[in-house]
């Protein structure tokens, strides 16, 4: 099996730059490394994101959906997904909460938008029970026993992986593995071989645990895969990348101010989905004798009884699960009360 998977390396050359000055500001021992065959969501989002300008720019929905929640940071420090366990490294169940596992629950970085449960990331195509050289990369060089694990049969994939999801016993463990190249670049990894999972089909995680023997840290990472007869090939990032997926938005409109002759209201606008929101637009459909006075927290337009919102610039991008508000003064003649017709769009 091919130890190479695609990579941008003119992006990844002048990216580079970005990537050391990131670490020299990241906290004491807390850049590493990270799974690169088969590829991290870290890993693989950033590769997805990078740009001949060396800035990353992520394609694949997951991954936007991953910085909608935490950022832009962890595209650039993708190989700190670390946490000190205590008095050793090593923790999993019971120090690892569920739901946590792809993050670490790190105390470094925010990495909770790679918790998320999302069918886009980024996927690497195996064979079930066939070698493979896993490539891990050496960040910051450190001794210590890395341990491989799989998701059972049948774990719901529409829901954060906890550790009742994965088998219970590593398919792969080793210490302190051989390495090349010189730390703190992409050529930079340690690797072994070893065979995979037999008997598994679809859609699962490949989960690393990294722990330090030197230190009471330990690394971790999700690395989603199918078997499917794959050798390696990795789909998901920049041409391979799904498109966006097409978002749905809610909106709650409250009257939250009377006066004789009108009324203050305010209207907000959720995103219900598991990706990111880009933008939205709100119309409703005024009251007889209804006129809207001011507006703020977006733009707005009245025509006729028809009137629309558009998000402004700074609150245009929401989250999975992420709100936002918007609210107008209005003039109308009689009680307010909630339009007749409510809508919220987003492309």
């Amino acid at each position: 099996m091919s130890r190479k998977i695609p990579r941008r390396l003119t992006g990844a050359l002048l990216a580079l730059a970005g990537l050391i000055a990131a670490v020299a500001f990241a906290p004491p021992a807390s850049a590493h490394g990270a799974l690169m065959i088969p590829g991290s969501r870290t890993f693989l989002c950033y590769e997805d994101g990078l740009t001949s300008t060396g800035q990353i720019v992520p394609q694949n929905p997951a991954c936007q959906a991953a910085v909608a929640q935490s950022g832009t940071t962890p595209l650039y420090n993708w190989f700190a997904v670390g946490n000190r366990s205590g008095a050793t490294s090593g923790g999993t169940v019971g120090f690892i909460p569920d739901g946590k596992l792809c993050s670490g629950n790190s105390n470094y970085y925010d990495f909770s938008g790679f918790d998320q449960a999302n069918a886009n990331w980024p996927v690497t195509h195996l064979t079930s029970g066939a070698p493979i050289t896993i490539d891990y990369n050496r960040w910051a060089a450190h001794p210590g026993t890395f341990s491989l694990y799989v998701t059972k049969d049948g774990w719901d994939q529409t829901k954060p992986l906890t550790w009742a999801d994965m088998e219970a016993a590593p398919f792969s463990t080793i210490t302190d593995p051989p390495n090349t190249g010189t730390v703190a670049t992409l050529q930079s990894y340690y690797y072994w071989n070893t065979t995979l999972p037999a008997n598994k089909t679809g859609r699962h995680i490949i989960y690393s645990v990294w722990a330090r023997s030197d230190s009471p840290e330990t690394f971790y990472g999700c690395s989603d895969v199918v078997f499917d007869g794959g050798t390696g090939q990795v789909t998901g990032i920049g041409a391979t990348a799904p498109p966006p997926p097409a978002t749905a938005c809610q909106a709650i409109y409250a009257v939250t101010n009377t006066w004789p002759g009108g009324f203050q209201a305010q209207v907000t606008v959720k995103n219900p989905t598991t990706g990111p929101m880009t933008k939205w637009t709100v119309g409703w459909v005024l009251a007889n004798g209804e006129s809207v006075v001011s507006a703020w927290n977006g733009t707005l337009t009245q025509s006729g009884s028809l009137a629309t919102m558009k998000s402004a610039d700074w609150n245009a991008q929401l989250a999975a699960g992420a709100s936002t508000t918007f609210g107008f003064v209005a003039n109308q003649t009689t009680a307010p009360t909630q339009p007749e017709s409510l809508s919220c769009t987003s492309p």
